[in-house]
């Protein structure tokens, strides 16, 4: 089969079809091999692997993984799509490829049904406008995972990798650093991709952890205090808090919490590490 990370052979597939891109599923196919080699390489797959591969698109990158990995599932929502996968991926045998919305499927139940169980590696060219529900689904659901590597918008990439007291800072650098190391490996042009986004991209790996780096008595408390912290992130931590919807903590209750961290009373959730938000949420369930 011809080699789509070549942008002839990608038109070449698009003309035969006669593919529209939709924008409501932001496609943005990537049309370079040096990427495409980047990213399995990052990926670190071998034949062990079993790969989760969301939205395919034509199946450019699957052919890669294909090649390298034991086994490909590739979870694609676009009906106009699954038939140009099943032409371009055809001489594969080790591709499963799952006709599914993403975010409605049970991933834990492919994991099974493909895998045994054991952890697999997601590996994808992410549609930007759902990339932090799909991130935060894998991790959250607790789906037996190794590693994630993904194409990403550059902005958002950056933000999941920096610390505290920056700009960037917020609940998703929080949320991803709980689960994973994060790495951005590569910058991608928007010339890399057919059509052109309007943003700069990014391949961040995200190498999950066998334990939280932070110890918790309550992961779902500490969640809902981090978003809490950062949906009025100009606010003070306390006055953040205090006017969540989603908690049921007095303000007094808040500053007794600081006060024993040793944190003073006017700080921004923005200043606060991981560590921090683990040791303040155990405080606030006493």
């Amino acid at each position: 089969m011809a080699n789509l990370g070549n942008p002839k052979n990608t038109i070449e597939i698009l003309q035969k079809y006669h593919f529209n891109f939709q924008k409501k599923f932001g496609q943005n196919f990537l049309i370079d091999t040096h990427v495409l080699d980047k990213i399995i390489e990052a990926s670190e797959i071998t034949k062990d692997d079993c790969v989760l591969e969301i939205g395919p698109g034509i199946g450019t990158m699957t052919q890669y993984l294909a090649e390298h990995a034991g086994k490909v599932v590739a979870v694609e929502i676009d009906d106009h799509l699954i038939p140009i996968l099943k032409d371009t991926l055809s001489s594969y045998d080790n591709v499963t490829i799952v006709h599914e919305d993403i975010l409605k499927v049970d991933i834990g139940r492919i994991v099974w049904e493909q895998n045994g169980g054991e952890p697999i590696k997601v590996v994808a060219n992410l549609p930007y406008y759902i990339t932090t529900p799909i991130i935060m689904g894998l991790f959250e659901s607790h789906v037996p995972l190794r590693s994630i590597t993904v194409m990403v918008q550059k902005e958002v990439a950056q933000r999941m990798q920096v610390g505290p007291g920056t700009k960037d800072y917020g609940a998703l650098s929080l949320a991803v650093q709980y689960y994973a190391k994060p790495q951005i490996v590569a910058n991608v042009p928007p010339n890399c991709f057919m059509p052109r986004p309007n943003v700069g991209s990014a391949v961040i790996r995200l190498l999950r952890h066998d334990e939280p780096p932070v110890q918790v008595r309550d992961e779902k408390l500490l969640f809902t205090l981090i978003r809490a912290a950062f949906n009025q992130r100009r606010k003070t931590l306390v006055n953040a808090l205090t006017n969540a919807q989603t908690l049921s903590v007095t303000k007094e209750e808040v500053l007794q919490a600081l006060k024993q961290m040793d944190v003073p009373a006017t700080i921004r959730g923005e200043a606060l590490t991981l560590e921090q938000f683990a040791q303040l949420s155990d405080l606030l369930m006493l």
